[in-house]
């Protein structure tokens, strides 16, 4: 079967990780194909009293495109668990996968949700969730957008399966 790259994209809080492991583990269990989930949170430092800047994320990118890239032509497919706030940052992406199809999934829920999970967590800086909701990017251009305030992770990872898989 065809191995994919799937980029998750929101803003912190969105729910994303809580979506790559669910997705992960109905790849799993539909196709019998294990897909290695890639998060940006593997390569930053996150503290609850530090801000993360996008030059902080622009500087280890170029890791997280290496260990994408390592983990696909290791005939295996990934999960991108990203906060994607700049058009460097994503062109980089973009650049690193081609020729190789990027599946963009943009996954969101309204702001407020997003501050109370960041209140809720206590494992982040408070305010990073409302930078990233606002700074994030692309805008438009996604292939799919699921809401994790409205849906629940099970239909997102539904969703995301049925549209991509």
């Amino acid at each position: 079967m065809e191995k994919h790259i799937i980029l998750l994209n929101g803003s912190s809080s969105a729910g994303k990780s809580t979506l790559a492991k669910a997705l992960q583990d109905l790849i799993e269990a539909k196709r019998n194909e294990r897909y290695e989930i890639v998060s940006i949170d593997d390569f930053l430092k996150m503290t609850t009293e530090d801000l993360i800047y996008e030059d902080d994320v622009f500087d280890i990118s170029g890791l997280l495109c290496e260990k994408v890239m390592q983990v696909f032509n290791g005939n295996q497919g990934v999960i991108i668990d990203h906060v994607i706030t700049s058009k460097r940052i994503f062109n980089q992406l973009k650049e690193t996968v081609s020729p190789k199809r990027l599946w963009m999934i943009h996954v969101t829920c309204p702001l407020e949700i997003i501050q109370k999970r960041e209140q809720d967590r206590k494992d982040r800086c408070l305010g990073s969730g409302e930078a990233s909701y606002t700074y994030l990017f692309p805008k438009e251009g996604y292939d799919l957008t699921v809401d994790t305030h409205f849906m629940t992770t099970s239909e997102c990872a539904d969703k995301i399966f049925d549209e991509i898989l």
